[in-house]
């Protein structure tokens, strides 16, 4: 990145989650701020304890944090950020993304925030290559949306193809608008 930056994080509930855990370090190692708003579905392959302890901020999990939402929260936090980055973003989010849903917290941060979105797919290559994720895809890219992987390769439950959330380095790498190294 070519100066620090608030980025807000958003994590969803796919295996590829454990990554995001080391992309919160090279995002701060880029003198980033990092906060990390996670899924419920999220929440059940990394705890909010190891994001706290990488970004050494308080972790969003909930739209309905009472603390956090006394003072609208979740609008402040849409404000705060620079850039959102969804990672890994499922299946799921992104059709939630594409069609304008708030029904959690990620969905409703990033619909309310004019901050920069960059989505990283993650999810079965068949859903990845299914029609209804790639018009997903393509509406958010036509917003002006960066999407940056899937890369190509062995998956979760051993079959192979489209679908690996890029690498922790490849993703700050497009952040930054460069190769990745």
């Amino acid at each position: 990145m070519a100066a620090p930056a608030n980025i807000l994080l958003c994590v969803c509930g796919g295996i590829a989650a454990y990554k995001s855990a080391e992309l919160v370090r090279r995002l701060r190692d880029t003198g980033a701020e990092v906060q990390v708003a996670m899924t419920e579905n999220a929440q059940r392959f990394v705890t909010a304890q190891t994001f706290q302890a990488l970004s050494h901020r308080p972790v969003r999990t909930s739209l309905w944090d009472a603390h956090a939402e006394a003072a609208m929260g979740h609008l402040e936090l849409a404000r705060w950020a620079d850039r959102i980055v969804v990672a890994p973003a499922t299946a799921n989010t992104l059709a939630k993304l594409a069609h304008g849903f708030a029904d959690d917290l990620v969905s409703t941060l990033c619909l309310a925030s004019t901050a920069a979105l960059t989505v990283c797919p993650a999810m079965n290559h068949v859903m990845w290559k299914h029609p209804a994720t790639q018009a997903n895809i393509a509406t958010l890219r036509a917003r002006g949306a960066q999407i940056v992987g899937p890369n190509d390769g062995p998956l979760a439950e051993g079959e192979s193809g489209p679908g690996r959330m890029s690498e922790p380095a490849e993703i700050v790498a497009a952040l930054a608008g460069k190769a990745a190294s």
